[in-house]
């Protein structure tokens, strides 16, 4: 491995552990914020990524597709979350599950607004050194949490996108939206297996990085 194939990888690694570590701690802040001690209970609201590592989605999967070239993807141990005693415990279900993907778009705006700034050092030859690899790491940063949002945002169980659905569905819906909680990772698995993501995601997460940075950088 290069010495740039490393930089990448270790750079690919560590936005994507600090993007999940976000992302689950914002759902252990709202649920606290509800009455939901759960996750500050558990240590679980804390961006050190130890806390919300999967071995296989943090870790193995990660690495795999790093060290093959292929972009880096996965996900972390989900912050669990109690809200049956909080007051109005629907809404609060709504605003845990929107927590997660929300993070992730300010997030997404910090580092395209760092991707702004750093672009027009690139060229110059005293700060090209410092500022290309910071580019790099702002212009991945802006890719991967644009691409964990909208990725949590699809209404499949068990995705936050679902949990947001659950929040604003009719009572009347329940039934059918917890018959459908059985099938989720079975749906997940033929959007994933058949390549049906790139349709569903690649369209709008073009359109977002061209709202942030002018495209994928």
């Amino acid at each position: 491995m290069t010495p740039e194939q490393l930089f990448t990888t270790v750079v690919q690694v560590a936005v994507l552990l600090f993007a999940v570590s976000v992302h689950e701690s914002a759902h252990g802040l709202v649920a606290l914020r509800f009455g939901d001690t759960t996750a500050r209970d558990l240590g679980r609201i804390t961006l050190n990524p130890i806390r919300h590592l999967d071995p296989l989605g943090s870790l193995l999967i990660p690495a795999v597709l790093a060290f093959t070239g292929a972009p880096v993807f996965g996900w972390a141990k989900p912050v669990p979350v109690d809200l049956r005693g909080v007051p109005n415990p629907r809404r609060a279900h709504l605003w845990v599950s929107a927590a997660g993907p929300l993070s992730n778009l300010a997030l997404a705006l910090a580092f395209g607004a760092a991707v702004a700034l750093l672009r027009p050092f690139r060229g110059a030859p005293e700060l090209a050194a410092v500022a290309v690899p910071l580019f790099f790491v702002a212009a991945y940063g802006t890719l991967v949490n644009v691409s964990l949002a909208l990725f949590n945002l699809l209404p499949v169980p068990p995705l936050d996108g679902f949990g947001v659905v659950e929040g604003v569905a009719p009572v009347q819906l329940y039934p059918k939206l917890f018959w459908l909680r059985r099938y989720g990772f079975l749906i997940l698995a033929v959007l994933v297996f058949t390549g049906a993501f790139r349709y569903v995601l690649g369209p709008p997460q073009a359109a977002v990085l061209r709202w942030l940075v002018g495209g994928p950088s």
